[in-house]
């Protein structure tokens, strides 16, 4: 056999093992020297390695050896807005959604900065562009492991009233620190698309190079229609799935 179908026949094995729950999320896989005893050779075991890490199904960690990455999908509904546009709400959309699956969701600030609108921002939120805005980078989590990149935009000024320009993780989610500054988010429009992941934003997430990424902007509108964030999203998509339920379709579409 062809040595590139030797290591493609190892990792498909190992692959369809996974996927039949032998090896379960965060369990250890054999060791190089385990599958190089069971008659594999040293060169086949590490090009199916390497092709698992880009697909996604393992990663590699120091001290750890190479273990089962979580694949689990995280059903993220549309309706995650509604529960927790409450001045008291203790959870934003990302930690309720997650907590009524009995995940441990957090969320986890990295870095506040004031900077200036990029031009495609500055549209959405219908200010000039160059004009100041507080821009915040979030971790959406499940336990330690990176599912989301978070990167919002705020028209400076607002969110200095909001308390948004703050470098810490604010209590409730984004909307319920508006719903507390007196602002009502009202609409919500979501685009989706997708693409393949940068290095970094694999090193990030976690993933292999050949897993596309879900692409998510949401900019959020107050009662008066005026934009209020500006919030892209980027996760794996093997990881999400995006639930847009429940939608009124008019008296015309029936």
């Amino acid at each position: 056999m062809p040595a590139h179908q030797q290591w493609q026949d190892l990792a498909d094995r190992l692959a369809a093992r996974i996927d039949a729950g032998e090896f379960p999320p965060g369990a250890k896989m054999p060791t190089n020297k385990q599958l190089i005893e069971e008659g594999e050779q040293k060169t086949t075991v590490d090009r199916a390695y390497r092709d698992l890490v880009e697909r996604g199904y393992v990663v590699r960690r120091p001290r750890h050896g190479t273990v089962v990455r979580d694949r689990t999908p995280i059903r993220v509904p549309l309706s995650r807005y509604r529960g927790v546009i409450r001045p008291d709400s203790p959870l934003g959309p990302w930690q309720a959604a997650t907590a009524e699956q009995g995940l441990d969701g957090r969320m986890k600030a990295i870095s506040v900065d004031q900077t200036t609108a990029p031009m495609a921002v500055a549209e959405a939120l219908g200010i000039a562009p160059g004009a100041p805005v507080i821009r915040r980078t979030r971790h959406a989590s499940i336990g330690d492991d990176v599912v989301q990149v978070q990167t919002a935009w705020y028209e400076a000024t607002l969110a200095a009233e909001l308390g948004l320009d703050a470098p810490v993780t604010i209590s409730g989610g984004i909307y319920g620190a508006m719903k507390r500054g007196g602002l009502t988010p009202r609409w919500a429009d979501e685009h989706v698309t997708a693409r393949m992941p940068t290095r970094d934003e694999a090193a990030v997430l976690a993933v292999g190079t050949a897993v596309p990424l879900l692409l998510v902007q949401r900019v959020t509108r107050d009662a008066a229609r005026r934009p209020v964030e500006v919030l892209q999203v980027v996760g794996a998509a093997d990881r999400l799935e995006l639930i847009y339920d429940d939608l009124p379709l008019g008296d015309e579409a029936l």
